[in-house]
């Protein structure tokens, strides 16, 4: 069975706490591939959804300080309820505030996932990687390979670090993914819906490490399927054709 029919036969139930930006893009690119998401982030309803939802997805890009309650709660009754986590911890470089808000995350919270760009990634784990506003610049991958390992054994968690070769670690295997098109990196919210999409698969494969590894393979190849289309003009056009593409891929 494929991924996307595997993902199609549990319609995993995916509660995303995610950044305004990308609230519609995430909801689409779930749907696409046979998931559905919720984006419950009310204070007062989200432990009930938790404890429905196959998987969360905890995004800080536009955290404010209501948010943090809900994550909070939401963390923890997914924990308690062993259901796997995702934390995509946007832009954490960027301020003191949100980095120990990422890290206040962290202590309370066992996550299953950890992705990230390079920066956003080796901040977690007080490394310095050059950065771009909210993006890092790729170092060689071997360092990357470095930062993921140590994120990875440092929260014991599953390590993503995205990038032009995307790497993946658990502490002892590591993965490198080289798939993929720049044209990724030209619409809001790819990396948003990664993580979504991740927590997805996770639902569905009891071998987490496998699992996440062979969802990227699959998002990735999903936009060299995209861009291959003749009717690809740009990245308003590429977008749609990205959503198509991850819906039929296999």
């Amino acid at each position: 069975m494929n991924i996307n029919e595997n993902i199609m036969k549990k319609a995993p139930l995916v509660h995303c706490l995610t950044n305004n930006v990308v609230k519609n893009f995430t909801a689409n690119g779930l749907l696409a591939i046979g998931a559905s998401p919720i984006m419950a982030d009310n204070p007062m309803e989200v432990s009930e959804v938790a404890k429905k939802a196959d998987a969360i997805l905890i995004n800080t890009g536009t955290l404010m300080d209501s948010d943090m309650e809900a994550m909070l709660t939401t963390g923890t009754v997914a924990n308690n309820h062993h259901k796997p986590i995702v934390l995509d911890p946007v832009a954490v470089g960027s301020s003191s505030s949100r980095k120990q808000a990422c890290l206040k995350f962290l202590n309370a919270i066992n996550f299953t996932v950890i992705k990230g760009n390079a920066g956003e990634m080796a901040a977690l784990v007080d490394e310095k990687v050059a950065m771009k506003g909210v993006d890092s610049v790729d170092p060689p991958v071997e360092t990357t390979k470095l930062i993921a390992k140590k994120v990875a054994t440092t929260y014991q968690t599953i390590a993503v670090i995205t990038g032009e070769k995307d790497v993946i670690s658990n502490g002892s295997e590591t993965y490198v993914n080289e798939h993929g098109n720049e044209m990724l990196t030209r619409i809001t919210g790819a990396g948003c819906l990664l993580g979504a999409i991740i927590g997805a698969n996770l639902a569905c494969e009891v071998d987490h490490f496998k699992a996440t590894s062979q969802i990227i393979e699959f998002y990735t190849k999903a936009a060299e399927r995209a861009i291959a289309s003749s009717s690809i003009h740009g990245p308003g056009t590429f977008q749609v054709h990205f959503l198509d593409a991850l819906h039929h891929i296999d």
